[in-house]
């Protein structure tokens, strides 16, 4: 019987335990505090140090449980990357993902060599180990501080963040290897790294081809979507692994390439993993407090101290002004990027390696990811906020978005139902303004269906329903919050080729000589973009009107205020006259002389 009452204690904290992860997701929402913390130091606790007495020794399990919950998180990472928002920071993504994570470990391991009595090759594992940022910690702590990051900068951290652990993994199992099986070669750690890169990339796109393929075909009864797409993507990374590939690359592909394509229930599979990979990274948080030793930290607190600080203020800093310095990135983008280097999960997985394959001081790897991974957390995780408005990469959110309801149509994948409570003070209620890309079709007032015709007009606490595509459901939250105050244009701003956003089409239309349709010559310019925009406004954000492009200059109250009209290339390089370009500068000088006039 006491067998039986262990098992039913062990359900009783377990399901305790998850509970608390749900409920404390509203807390991290609340007060953008690092509460992975709190989940490390219930592991201490209950451990074999703390009061719960609690002995967990078993490494293999940290490995299998910290292999799937990376897995999940990468895949979930994946699935929410859109092609549009990585293909310009490729480049630099990459570069920090491999050369930045190589240079990060190499500049870490003198002072990990030095400061914890090892030789080189376990200095450099030591660097390896906590050389990659952690994805989930970086976008959970960017999210739970309400920051809304540049779309540049967001995305170069989502890709980097996403595509360095499969490098970390390999860093970390090939100098395992070297520690326990001997030395290599060069061209054959090459040769490895290529062949798990390509085996992995191979996988990953065909994985997450036959997922979408299954998913679109299949008729799953309701609610085993998302279940089955998060076992897909388990099997995609086991086979990987087998296959000698890197499973974390492939599981990391096929969630870009399932999360870019139509699939029914994709709105209900991203909730689902939403919760998964946050209560993944639980999981892993309280294995570390279990495994740590209070004991073993005394004789290596300080050089693992050590070890952490030149992560932070060297390491990573010069890795990553030497990895963008051959792109356009400008100090305050480089010095944000540097700081939002997060250690979370990831550095607690690769710590369990060593201690897998037993290899000789492997439990000091261990304390030092510990070390690390407790401070990153407070002082890059409670600084980040700080450190984004103080470098000016980031404004905050001054509003929560709506309530969004999302319903999938059965017999296509290319249009959803998207349904929004009607605010008094919305875009949508002021302007009466809806994307080119939607539809409203129904309006729920006082428990009555209604078409939008017998509705109109539409009043504030009416529920509306709009079609609109799948990927640009998140898009239609901006006109459904209530609008922030609108600022005056910097006048500093305005001048040649650049006007207000209150200007109306009509009056840019009579004055440039350019045609735009009668039906939206009322609009202003800040209309225009809010309508033909597929996400919310941006500085730099351009729409083509005739034979010029407005170009969203500056913003207050989240709309458009200041317009710049570009020019387009000529077409003809020499002609005997003037050119098109120079004609229509001309008419466009003239044309801001009758406005500033005006």
């Amino acid at each position: 019987m006491a067998s039986l009452d262990s098992v039913s204690i062990a359900i009783l904290l377990g399901a305790v335990l998850v509970m608390a992860g749900i409920l404390s997701s509203l807390l991290a929402l609340r007060f953008g505090a690092p509460l992975l913390l709190f989940f490390l130091f219930i592991g201490m606790v209950a451990g074999e140090a703390g009061p719960g007495g609690l002995r967990f020794d078993d490494v293999h399990t940290t490995y299998v449980v910290g292999s799937v919950a990376l897995a999940l998180i990468l895949f979930d990472g994946g699935l929410k990357t859109r092609f549009q928002a990585i293909r310009a920071v490729l480049a630099p993504s990459m570069v920090l993902a491999t050369i930045g994570v190589l240079l990060t470990a190499l500049i870490t391991a003198p002072v990990a060599k030095y400061a914890l009595d090892l030789n080189w090759t376990q200095a450099l594992l030591t660097g390896a180990v906590v050389a990659s940022t952690d994805a989930a910690a970086v976008f959970l702590l960017v999210h739970a501080q309400g920051l809304r990051l540049r779309p540049r900068v967001g995305a170069t951290l989502e890709v980097e963040s996403g595509t360095n652990d499969p490098f970390a993994v390999f860093l970390t199992l090939t100098l395992v290897k070297l520690l326990s099986l001997g030395d290599a070669s060069a061209g054959h750690v090459a040769m490895e790294f290529i062949q798990e890169a390509v085996l992995g990339t191979l996988i990953g796109v065909v994985g997450g081809r036959l997922v979408v393929l299954a998913m679109n075909r299949v008729a799953l009864p309701q609610g085993l979507h998302a279940p089955f797409v998060c076992t897909a993507a388990l099997v995609i990374f086991g086979l990987a692994q087998i296959a000698h590939a890197s499973g974390f690359l492939a599981v990391y592909l096929a969630g870009i390439i399932i999360g870019n394509r139509p699939t029914r229930a994709h709105n209900s599979v991203v909730t689902f993993l939403d919760a998964a990979t946050w209560l993944a990274q639980i999981v892993m948080f309280v294995m570390l407090g279990l495994l740590v030793s209070p004991e073993r930290l005394v004789g290596s607190i300080i050089p693992a101290v050590g070890v952490a600080l030149v992560l932070m203020f060297v390491a990573r800093p010069v890795a990553v002004f030497l990895c963008l310095q051959p792109f356009r990135f400008n100090w305050r983008e480089k010095m944000f990027v540097s700081w939002v280097g997060l250690r979370g999960a990831v550095a607690i997985f690769l710590a369990s390696i060593p201690m897998l394959v037993g290899l000789p001081k492997a439990s000091l790897y261990f304390d030092v990811a510990f070390v690390v991974v407790i401070i990153s957390l407070l002082f890059q995780g409670w600084t980040l906020a700080f450190a984004a408005r103080k470098l000016h990469v980031a404004l905050p959110r001054t509003d929560r978005g709506p309530r969004r309801i999302e319903l999938d149509l059965p017999g296509q994948l290319e249009q959803q139902l998207v349904g929004y409570a009607v605010r008094p003070k919305s875009l949508y209620l002021k302007r009466n303004l809806i994307p080119s890309w939607s539809k409203p079709t129904l309006v729920i007032r006082d428990e009555r269906i209604l078409t939008p015709a017998e509705a109109e007009p539409v009043t504030a606490g009416d529920y509306i329903y709009l079609l609109a595509p799948p990927e640009k459901a998140e898009a239609l939250d901006r006109f459904f919050v209530d609008m922030p105050p609108s600022t005056a244009p910097d006048p500093h701003l305005l001048g040649d080729f650049m006007v207000s956003g209150e200007i109306t089409l009509g009056d840019l239309a009579a004055i440039y000589g350019i045609a735009v349709d009668p039906a939206q010559a009322s609009l202003t310019l800040a209309d225009y973009f809010d309508i033909h925009l597929d996400h919310a406004p941006t500085v730099g954000a351009a729409l083509p009107i005739d034979s010029i492009d407005l170009v969203a200059r500056s913003l207050g109250g989240g709309r458009v205020n200041v317009v710049g009209l570009r020019l387009p290339e000529d077409e003809d390089p020499a002609p005997p006259k003037l050119t098109r370009r120079q004609a229509l500068k001309g008419k466009l000088k003239r044309g801001w002389t009758t406005l500033s006039g005006a």
